[in-house]
């Protein structure tokens, strides 16, 4: 039981991903409208949403709000290679789910049609409208894609942590993955390795925090680290990283 509710979970947060992934390209493709606007729309009207069922839902029946935490599971063999065996093969079925869908995402994207598809609509569209790809039904597709991937990073945060639903518990993470985006050049792998810093500024601001108190470092700062370090990796490579040409500019077939 536990199980399949992790499993329901994982797709019911993929599948509200996806829906928030179609109401953005369904606004930008449709009528055109500006992406980052429509963005701040949409993460308004969703946070407005969930303070609201949280309050009126979750508050008054608690056991709608029970925690269902993702055990590790552990590789047989590669789980007792010291020191990366436990960091690498001896983690809950989300972090396994998050490098097969890069390793997947990646192949698809630079190994087949369907990549090159997607590319060239990302860079040259109206070239590709003109060798007969659907360059809106193309961009809907992925969009919605994208939003189903964000929903399965958006589980983490509860059955991948094992902690209730709160109101404000993704503290701003969602803007880090669009730095992450560009740390990674806009590559799946790239996107780990982004993924990887963050992180790794996280667990040392938690660890760290620990001793503070010792070292007098405010609790402030060390709550800012990974976003300082994420800011400054960005302007580092600001200028130097090229989006695709067509990213964010509306396309019509007329």
């Amino acid at each position: 039981p536990s199980n399949v509710g992790l499993i329901a979970g994982t797709l019911v947060a993929a599948a509200v991903g996806g829906l928030v992934g179609l109401l953005l390209a369904f606004m930008a493709l449709r009528y055109r409208a500006n992406q980052v606007i429509v963005g701040v729309v949409i993460v308004a009207f969703c946070t407005g949403m969930t303070t609201f069922l949280n309050d009126q839902v979750l508050v008054p029946h608690a056991s709608l709000n029970q925690t269902i935490q993702a055990l590790p599971i552990a590789i047989p063999v590669l789980s007792r290679i010291p020191i990366l065996g436990p960091a690498l093969f001896d983690q809950p079925y989300f972090v396994y789910l998050a490098l097969a869908l890069a390793a997947l995402i990646n192949f698809g994207l630079f190994r087949t049609r369907w990549g090159l598809r997607v590319r060239s609509v990302g860079e040259k569209p109206r070239a590709s409208e003109t060798v007969g790809i659907n360059v809106i039904r193309t961009r809907y597709s992925n969009v919605i894609l994208g939003g189903m991937v964000a929903g399965i990073g958006g589980a983490t945060f509860t059955i991948g942590s094992g902690i209730n639903f709160g109101v404000g518990m993704t503290q701003g993470y969602g803007f880090i993955a669009l730095a992450i985006m560009i740390v990674g050049r806009w590559k799946p792998w790239g996107a780990v390795a982004g993924t990887l810093l963050f992180g790794f500024t996280l667990s040392l601001a938690a660890n760290i925090s620990v001793y503070s108190s010792q070292v007098a470092i405010p609790s402030q700062f060390l709550n800012a680290l990974p976003y300082m370090v994420t800011i400054a990796v960005v302007a580092g490579l600001a200028g130097r990283v090229r989006a695709p040409a067509a990213d964010g500019i509306p396309y019509s077939r007329e």
